[in-house]
């Protein structure tokens, strides 16, 4: 995990190719400190690095993200305010990579969407 104590994964389910996530960010991770001080915001990268490990997880394969489309950030996560998230993954595999269409909320928020293709390693 690249992101040390970054988040925690509270559910993980899957149905068909659908899994939907729950995690809490760490309000008190050391990324916070410096993104920004006094009003920390959950940096980008960072949310699509937790997608990447979740994926990761769910396959069972050590993944490279090769290129990305359609990212929208929509609102800002604010580990003080909304720390938990569930992220919903659409995985579909094609030719050892894998296609993840990607929705981030908090509460009735949605805060990222994303369409990503891995290769495995």
């Amino acid at each position: 995990m690249l992101l040390k104590d970054f988040y925690k994964t509270n559910t993980l389910e899957t149905v068909d190719n659908i899994s939907t996530a729950t995690i809490t960010i760490n309000k008190n991770h050391e990324i916070f400190k410096g993104h920004f001080p006094g009003n920390p915001v959950t940096p980008g990268v960072c949310m699509m690095q937790i997608i990447k490990e979740i994926t990761q997880g769910i396959v069972g394969k050590e993944l490279f993200m090769e290129s990305s489309s359609n990212i929208k950030f929509m609102a800002i996560i604010n580990p003080e305010k909304t720390p938990d998230l569930v992220l919903t993954l659409d995985i579909t595999e094609e030719d050892l990579h894998y296609k993840v269409k990607n929705i981030t909320k908090f509460e009735d928020t949605v805060a990222l969407k994303l369409t990503t293709k891995f290769k495995v390693k």
